[in-house]
């Protein structure tokens, strides 16, 4: 076929279909050329009948029927399968992080041109290849049956108009683009053209686990996340805050004065001196214990990595905080002037509650900010809340139940050794006590949530809102103030003393499943299923933060004291850490293989405990995960695992953590029967 004859064919076909403007464009780059020549052939295109000549009409039919043939996305989706999975194992698990976008995006052109059998026949046949990762997208996907959807469901559109980042190295590159061309593979050379960003770097293919940041999403998203990441925020501690008191009067305990002040650890307050626990005296005599064994050096170290961390800078607050009364503060002061100083050699001591004959019904616990109240919520809608004071009165010595005889029912004879509070009419997800201990708030899949006193034992305000189940809700560290999270995919900031809330955050794409107070109680930063994370101004309701990295839903969040970084856990086991200034994370944190669903930081942040559905508690070195070598930085390499210690339970998924403020590690969970 000679050139002339060539470009007859290409007219007509754009003239076939319907596309005049680019028809018209080549026609006149075609007049300019052939008159640039000498020529005058360029008549020849309005001489040709597109629509009477057979070899043109046979041309363009059988573009056509190739362009809407089903079987060619199973087909070159299967083939380059076939070729990645017989790759050499050094490259094989960088070819592989290609096959899911094109995946879905073969699936969601099938249904995008019709092909709706086609279609579920596809997603069928390779889904079983995604979904140890990439379930709850699959579960998502599947509700695309028809071309409306693509536009009518916001995670398909989100999908459609964004792209994927995916790192590999040269070599491997080469090899894909090798075989695309060698086997003329257009239709999958289209789509990974069109949907994927590739990020080449030179030298060896890194292990499959050792980038965190190996696929990303990019588009729209992330230029919309880019642009609310630019806005400024205030992450430091409030002015005249206990800390910073303590800071300035300089009136903090030395090393000896500690040692004596760690005797009085169960003494949570003068005004209530009842409250010391032998788990109190317990925790406070293995403190003892290993102060003494790790000796001045420990010490040492302890004051040399925390006096290298700058000074957190001082905020105004943006919420009317309610005063504090002066017996409480100076409970605080006297826990923050004996706190212990921890660090990757001077580890914590931890008091693990038990909760047994739970039979599968407990679904949260959370722990008072000294330890002395423990309560869970449970599928029965109803909350138990255990006074440690009264158990270790009862020469239990720890939280081995609900103890003497069943979790449900006391006998007739016998006295329940916890309160039960009554009141949802659904399973209660969350509890969460306010600093202080005397108010205790659950939210419940009733779509309430329900502020209860502990000295009164009873419900005083039923707060209503939300549309749909509330997953998760946390007073602010200075009380008064709570926040809520829920199924409605959005997040709210009440008070106390109204009914309505304050604020209501939108934005998320999807579940908002957790919720964590900033120190400074101007931000709230709330984790989704969307696999994103949040920071919202809580005066204004603006999102000012949106931190992407998470490959599955995010249930867990910790701030450190300082409020300069976060920690995120997900559902895959891995934990982030961010910096809220630039929205960057500075390190994954891997070492869990199950949900992360608590996460707490010691008093003076060196320390981060993570606790799972694996059965275990971690703790983390913070401090060297937020400094990296210059070298380290020039490479990129911030991935670097600092787990400091293993606690593993016989089999109790850990339910519940919290640093006391004198540095005690609590933890709660529910024994399981071990799978036999």
């Amino acid at each position: 076929m000679d050139p002339e004859q060539l470009d007859e064919f290409v007219m007509g076909y754009l003239k076939k279909k319907g596309f005049n403007g680019a028809a018209k464009q080549l026609q006149e780059a075609l007049h300019n050329n052939n008159n640039n020549n000498g020529t005058g052939s360029s008549s020849s295109f309005n001489s040709t009948d597109y629509h009477n000549d057979p070899e043109l009409t046979k041309l363009i039919r059988s573009f056509s029927q190739s362009e809407n043939d089903p079987t060619r996305y199973r087909n070159g989706y299967s083939n380059l399968r076939s070729w990645a999975y017989n790759s050499l194992d050094l490259y094989k698990h960088e070819l592989l992080r290609v096959m899911y976008p094109v995946f879905i995006h073969c699936y969601m052109d099938l249904v995008g041109k019709g092909h709706t059998q086609e279609a579920r026949a596809f997603f069928n046949s390779f889904r079983k290849d995604h979904e140890m990762i990439h379930l709850r997208d699959l579960q998502k996907l599947e509700g695309v049956l028809v071309p409306s959807h693509l536009e009518e469901m916001e995670f398909a559109r989100s999908l459609r108009q964004s792209k994927v980042n995916i790192k590999i190295c040269q070599y491997s590159y080469d090899l894909l683009l090798q075989y695309l061309h060698r086997t003329e593979s257009t239709l999958m050379l289209g789509i990974i053209n069109e949907h994927i960003n590739f990020q080449v770097y030179s030298g060896q293919p890194n292990s499959s686990s050792d980038d965190i940041d190996a696929v990303t999403i990019v588009g729209s998203f992330q230029e919309t996340a880019d642009h609310v990441n630019q806005k400024e925020i205030q992450w430091g501690l409030l002015e005249d805050s206990l800390e910073d008191r303590l800071e300035k009067t300089g009136s903090l305990l030395t090393d000896s004065e500690k040692g004596q002040g760690e005797s009085k650890d169960g003494d949570v307050d003068d005004s209530n001196k009842k409250r010391s626990t032998e788990i109190g005296k317990q925790g406070s005599s293995l403190k003892k214990l290993k102060k003494d064994k790790a000796g001045n050096a420990t010490a040492k170290v302890a004051r040399q990595e925390t006096s290298t961390v700058s000074p957190a800078p001082r905020v105004k607050s943006e919420l009317a905080l309610p005063v504090m009364s002066t017996d409480v503060e100076e409970s605080i002061l006297e826990d923050l002037r004996n706190r212990v100083q921890l660090s990757s050699v001077a580890m914590p001591s931890v008091s693990f509650y038990t909760f047994v004959n739970t039979h599968n019904g407990l679904n949260c616990a959370s722990i008072s900010h000294d330890g002395s109240l423990v309560a869970g919520g449970f599928s029965d809608s109803s909350i138990k809340v255990w006074d440690m004071a009264k158990i270790g009165q009862a020469g239990s010595g720890a939280l081995q139940g609900e103890s003497d005889t069943n979790d449900q029912v006391a006998g007739p004879n016998s006295r329940r050794n916890y309160t039960l509070l009554l009141g949802h009419s659904g399973p209660v997800y969350s509890a969460t006590f306010s600093p202080p201990g005397d108010f205790v708030l659950s939210s419940s899949a009733d779509t309430t949530i329900r502020l209860w006193s502990t000295q009164l034992n009873a419900n005083l305000v039923c707060y209503k809102g939300h549309n749909y189940p509330v997953w998760d809700v946390q007073f602010s560290p200075f009380g008064h103030y709570f926040a809520s999270c829920s199924h409605d995919r959005t997040a709210r900031i009440w008070s106390m003393d109204r009914v309505q809330p304050l604020r209501i955050m939108a934005g998320h794409l999807s579940d908002v499943d957790c919720v964590q107070w900033h120190p400074n109680c101007n931000y709230i930063a709330t984790g989704s299923s969307d696999k994103t994370v949040r920071l919202w101004d809580v005066q204004t309701g603006e999102c000012v933060r949106i931190f992407i990295g998470h490959r599955s839903m995010v249930l867990s969040l910790a701030m450190s004291p300082d409020g300069r970084y976060m920690a995120s856990g997900d559902e895959d086991g891995t934990i982030m850490m961010w910096d809220l200034s630039t929205a960057r994370c500075i390190t994954p944190l891997m070492g869990h293989n199950s949900c992360v669903w608590s996460l707490s930081y010691s008093g003076e942040g060196s320390l981060l405990a993570s606790g799972s559905a694996d059965c275990t508690v971690k703790l983390w070195d913070v401090t060297s995960s937020t400094k990296l070598t210059k070298a380290e930085e020039k490479n990129g390499n911030s991935n670097r695992l600092r787990s400091l210690r293993t606690f593993p339970t016989k089999s109790t998924p850990v339910h519940a953590l919290r640093f006391s403020r004198r540095n005690l590690l609590f933890a709660a969970g529910a024994i399981s029967k071990p799978t036999s």
